[in-house]
């Protein structure tokens, strides 16, 4: 799966966004955005597409807009009125065209490249299982170094950014819950039941928000991302397993990646931040980017589409008080530069070799305006030699893991320990584990602060942080005598790591 190994994100191209949103006649606003769903349309036959259709956010002309929906062959899936967002599917191969032609109608396209059928995370390379031997060796040391939890000899990344101590002071409110927008949550984890809310989680796949009981659940083990993204955020101390940066607070799991493909289509995107924002999240973790594009380019009306889409919902969210977190990206991209080759898009079909500006194509969710960036460490506290970076990008980093940088901890091993279907722990590395770092943070300053907004949020993360500045010799990542990544500002903001290492003891004092 293409979209497996990379995660990337734009910042200096925020103000970019912030006019196209200004230019559609975007504002969300404070009431609910639910959608209205259609009967009998949660399948598609071949040659069937999926569009996103983004229109002005009055009643008539949304009403207007689905006649020409219905006139154009094409059937509405769902329909977030408040933020002017309509989810359709049609075969007819004119369908965009002819809809982006219609009175009221901002952007409209299709949100893949290849039919419907009866993933896009950001870890880098496949997950190291812990093995009852080493459990065995960890638990020991653990047990020897006072640790509440049978595995945090092993978790680096805590004792790193102060989370182990910040826990004794406050280890987060059951009042602030973080969504995990993902692959799915198995709340069943001994690790994970105790903080998990049932209630504020969905599978939005399709773009229409299902709450049965378990649709939040990931399809199989091999679907795992989510679940060890949620347990680097709050996984409980209870002396089972590991503990999270933010062990008190709640954790939901939205669900959006496909089951066919593993991929996170834009309309499922979409459902999940209205679904968030709607249910009282606080915060929401997304360690992936929107398929079927790395990067979605302003000139070409699909892929704007996309990003006005998304955009609107994520606004929505924010409007909502929901903070927004995301990963960089693990393509070690310049989002600063002035040209990056993508040669992975589009990943639902054949990819084509392309070079894009990345502060007029953007990669989204991330780059949107308001998001929270972030970059990756390991355990020496460097940048992680996979992570995407950018004066002006990135906000802030956080432990990611790196294999080249290895701890002295039982196992050794440079990657982040969390939880794992099936009630198993496991090694990840990525920008995908670096995010929900932040987001534990954040969920603590949250409890800290319960008045704060998204955007003081925002604040508090960038003044807490600490930042080591550039590196004063080139960056070799991989230790192949080869410069890898060039580090542009300086000690108080740099493309490496913003505005630095977020700090969970300070989060909490």
């Amino acid at each position: 799966m293409a979209h497996l190994p990379s995660r990337r994100r734009l910042a200096l191209a925020v103000p970019v966004v912030l006019s196209l949103t200004a230019s559609l006649g975007f504002l969300p606003t404070a009431a609910t955005a639910a959608p209205v769903t259609a009967a009998a349309t949660q399948t598609a036959d071949a040659g069937t597409l999926a569009y996103v259709v983004n229109t002005k956010v009055d009643h008539r002309t949304i009403g207007s807009v689905k006649k020409a929906i219905a006139a154009a062959d094409g059937t509405v899936v769902a329909t977030y009125a408040k933020i002017g967002v309509i989810v359709a599917h049609s075969a007819n191969p004119d369908f965009g065209a002819q809809i982006r032609a219609v009175r009221g109608v901002q952007s409209a396209g299709a949100t893949r490249t290849a039919p419907l059928s009866l993933a896009g995370t950001t870890d880098e390379g496949a997950a190291k299982l812990l093995s009852a031997a080493e459990a065995a060796k960890t638990a020991t040391a653990a047990a020897a170094a006072g640790a509440s939890e049978p595995l945090e000899a092993d978790q680096w990344d805590l004792r790193a950014i102060g989370a182990d101590k910040a826990a004794e002071i406050n280890p987060g409110s059951s009042k602030v819950t973080v969504a995990v927008i993902d692959t799915g949550v198995d709340d069943t984890h001994p690790d994970l039941a105790p903080n998990f809310s049932a209630a504020q989680s969905a599978n939005c796949v399709g773009g229409v928000a299902d709450t049965s009981e378990g649709a939040w659940r990931p399809y199989t083990a091999d679907d795992y991302h989510g679940t060890h993204v949620a347990g680097e955020i709050a996984a409980a101390r209870n002396g089972i397993g590991v503990a999270g940066v933010a062990p008190g607070v709640k954790v939901a799991g939205i669900k959006v990646s496909d089951p066919k493909d593993g991929l996170f289509y834009p309309e499922n995107v979409v459902c999940a931040f209205v679904f968030a924002a709607d249910h009282g999240v606080e915060i929401t973790n997304n360690s992936y980017y929107v398929d079927p594009w790395l990067y979605n380019c302003m000139d070409d009306p699909d892929q704007k589409a996309i990003v006005d889409a998304v955009n609107r919902a994520q606004l929505y969210a924010t409007s909502k008080g929901t903070l927004n977190v995301a990963s960089a990206g693990n393509s070690n991209h310049d989002l600063d530069s002035d040209a990056i080759v993508d040669s992975s898009s589009p990943d639902d079909s054949t990819p084509v070799t392309r070079t894009i500006d990345p502060h007029e194509c953007f990669d989204v969710p991330t780059q949107l305006p308001g998001v929270v960036t972030v970059s990756a460490t390991g355990v020496k506290g460097t940048k992680s030699y996979y992570s995407t970076y950018g004066l002006g990008a990135v906000d802030v980093a956080a432990p990611g893991g790196d294999r080249y940088q290895i701890p002295e901890t039982p196992s050794a091993n440079g990657r982040i320990l969390s939880t794992m279907p099936n009630n198993a722990y496991g090694f990840l590395q990525g920008t995908s584990m670096a995010s929900p770092h932040v987001a534990g943070v954040a969920a603590l300053l949250k409890s800290t602060h319960p008045w704060a907004s998204p955007a003081v949020l925002q604040t508090l993360l960038k003044a807490q942080a600490d930042n080591p500045g550039c590196p004063a010799e080139p960056y070799d990542g991989n230790g192949d005598g080869v410069v890898d990544a060039t580090c542009a500002g300086g000690k108080r903001v740099n493309g490496f790591f913003g505005f630095g290492v977020v700090n969970a003891l300070r989060a909490v004092k």
